[in-house]
């Protein structure tokens, strides 16, 4: 059978989340923190709060492990949650002054570290690889969204 053009595509696309998500995630546990809490920290960081449904969206949490991330930070005395001014029955996750001043630290040593790798590409560069990797982004939530409304 013949190799399928996009495949080496997809190969690369991988392995670069891969290397990323290694280099990334090192860098963070030096932070002590684990990915999902500082996906978490980071999300909630510059913001007033946000639902546990809009912490869902916006993260790479699934939502059967966010409660309990939450939960962790929240022992941890750098999260709390409290009642929705919109929607009593909902609660909001809100960074603590502990949790703010951690993000006030963390993440832009964090973006420092992810700086070294992207700083030898030029803009042009950094452009059309961001382009590529929304249109592939918008291929494949448009081929969900036909492949679910034929089941």
């Amino acid at each position: 059978m013949p190799q399928k053009p996009f495949l080496p595509v997809m190969y690369e696309l991988v392995r670069a989340y891969q290397a990323f998500e290694s280099y990334s995630a090192a860098h963070v546990r030096r932070l002590g923190l684990t990915t999902s809490q500082f996906d978490i920290v980071a999300t909630l960081g510059n913001t007033d709060g946000m639902s546990f449904k809009e912490l869902g969206e916006k993260t790479l949490i699934t939502k059967g492990t966010l409660t309990g991330v939450v939960d962790r930070l929240e022992d941890k005395a750098l999260v709390r949650r409290v009642a929705s001014r919109s929607d009593g029955r909902s609660q909001m996750v809100q960074l603590t002054r502990a949790g703010e001043k951690l993000f006030a630290q963390v993440f832009p040593a964090h973006l420092g570290h992810l700086e070294r790798v992207f700083k030898d590409f030029s803009q042009r560069e950094l452009d059309g690889t961001e382009a590529a990797l929304r249109q592939l982004k918008e291929a494949f939530s448009a081929a969900n969204i036909n492949f679910e409304e034929e089941a």
